[in-house]
């Protein structure tokens, strides 16, 4: 449980820290790339052995894992591009009620069981996530952009699943920081070429400010991947129960630390959300 819950606590701060970027106004897209790098590097300095490039091409795991990397820097954008249009309660809903889709294929692939009691608590769970997240304030979504969301939710949940198809049949305990530092180098490529691209329109605009954000964020970041991995490898809960319990944690903890840190103010359909997070927890872990 101590690796869950350590992965919940960094999952948690990277959303302080964005509130941060905003604050003080750091641009996101350079910030990313340097979490990215930043991230690559905690993995490298973290896995035991020295690495060598060559013999990274070798590991069995090592091109499906560059592809999630590509994958990672492809759903922030798609996230980006939702709380822009749609607002970040939208963002964050779909975000993570993508935890249904690792949930299932743990059923279907791995021949994981659920009682009636932990069932109860997923479907709670999903309705936590909702209350917890939702704003009073309607805003008028058009039918052609509920893609976005639809892409969110789906890319955030193969990103979940995945994880835990590679470390259930590819990676070993050992290689965890190594596998994590291969997903976020690869996360970190596929930014530079966006930004190099993008640079024939739009100028480069790095400063001391956005590294210094970056470093903040690729910490957190790194620990939040390499705790799940860890506590996915736990015998008392299955993997249902695990990304049940950590994504319905962080919406609740992250909300929790809005309002302690930023006086963030929450409706009556927040706290009732809190309460079902609470509840639903309660009935995944401990029945």
């Amino acid at each position: 449980m101590l690796d869950l819950s350590l992965s919940i606590f960094f999952s948690s701060l990277i959303f302080v820290i964005f509130k941060l970027f905003d604050t003080h106004k750091i641009q996101t897209i350079y910030a990313i790339i340097i979490n990215y790098i930043t991230a690559c590097l905690v993995g490298v300095l973290f896995y035991e052995k020295p690495v060598k490039l060559y013999e990274l091409y070798e590991n069995d795991w090592f091109y499906g894992t560059a592809s999630l990397g590509f994958l990672f820097i492809l759903i922030f954008n798609l996230m980006a591009k939702t709380a822009q249009r749609l607002g970040v309660s939208v963002a964050s809903v779909a975000t993570k009620m993508s935890f249904v889709i690792p949930v299932a294929l743990g059923l279907l692939l791995y021949g994981e069981k659920l009682s009636l009691l932990k069932s109860a608590g997923i479907v709670l769970a999903l309705a936590a996530v909702y209350f917890a997240s939702v704003k009073d304030t309607p805003r008028a979504i058009q039918r052609k952009s509920l893609l976005l969301p639809i892409m969110v939710f789906l890319g955030s949940g193969i990103i979940d699943a995945s994880l835990k198809y590679m470390e259930e049949n590819h990676v070993t305990s050992n290689e965890f920081p190594l596998f994590s530092a291969t997903v976020f180098g690869a996360a970190a490529l596929a930014g530079i070429l966006f930004i190099l691209l993008r640079s024939f329109d739009k100028p480069l605009k790095l400063n001391f400010k956005n590294v210094l954000g970056g470093i903040a964020l690729g910490i957190p970041n790194f620990f939040s991947i390499y705790f799940l991995l860890r506590a996915l490898q736990n015998e008392a809960l299955n993997s249902a129960s695990i990304f049940t319990v950590n994504n319905v944690a962080i919406v609740m903890f992250s909300t929790l630390l809005g309002i302690v840190l930023f006086k963030e103010k929450i409706s009556a359909k927040n706290w009732g959300g809190i309460i079902m997070a609470v509840i639903s927890i309660m009935l995944v872990t401990f029945f």
